[in-house]
C-alpha cells in the first residue's frame, strides 16, 4: 500500500492568502482542510508580512504536512502589486521551509491547466473542480479553492518526494 503524502498549498496574498491541505495516497486524494488568512489591511507592510508568516506557520503546525506548493508570482500591469505579491510569497515559503517542508512553485496557468484542463480557467471553474476532485471540501470560488488546486498540482508534478 502506498504511503500517504500530506500537502499544503498556498495562494499568496497580502489581502486574502488561501491555504489548503490534502492527503494523497497513490492516485487517491482527500480534502483535509482549507482557509483564508486575512492580514490586517491598515497595518504597516512589515506587520502584515509577520501576520502572514505566523498564520501560515500555524496552519502548517495544525495539519503537519510534509510538502508544500506555492503559486509563483506573476506581473499583470502593476509592478508595485507584483513586488508585494513577491513578499507575500516569501512569507509563505519561509513558513514552509522553516517547518522543514520541501516547497514546489507553480505558475497560475499550470495550476489551472492541471485541475481544469485549460490555463485560462476562471476561479469558479477551479472551485467546481476542487469540489469534484475533493468530495466534502465544499469550497467556494476564491483563494482557498486556488490553494487546494496548488496542492493538487504539487501532488501531480512533484512525485513522491
Amino acid at each position: 500500500m502506498a504511503s500517504t503524502r500530506r500537502i499544503i498549498g498556498f495562494d499568496p496574498s497580502l489581502v486574502a492568502c488561501g491555504w489548503g491541505v490534502i492527503d494523497v495516497q497513490g492516485s487517491k486524494m482527500r480534502h483535509v482542510a482549507h482557509g483564508v488568512i486575512r492580514p490586517p489591511r491598515k497595518e504597516p507592510l512589515a506587520s502584515r508580512l509577520s501576520f502572514l508568516f505566523d498564520a501560515c506557520s500555524e496552519a502548517i503546525a495544525a495539519h503537519s504536512p510534509s510538502e508544500a506548493g506555492v503559486e509563483e508570482a506573476f506581473m499583470k500591469d502593476n509592478a508595485m502589486s507584483a513586488l508585494k505579491l513577491g513578499q507575500a510569497r516569501a512569507a509563505c515559503i519561509l513558513a514552509a521551509t522553516q517547518s522543514g517542508l520541501v516547497v514546489g512553485e507553480y505558475a497560475a496557468r499550470l495550476v489551472k491547466k492541471s485541475v481544469v484542463g485549460t490555463g485560462a480557467a476562471d476561479k469558479a471553474q477551479v472551485a467546481h473542480m476542487m469540489n469534484l476532485l475533493l468530495p466534502g471540501a465544499n469550497v467556494a470560488a476564491g483563494d482557498a479553492a486556488d490553494a487546494l488546486a496548488i496542492a493538487i498540482t504539487h501532488a501531480n508534478h512533484c512525485g513522491g518526494l
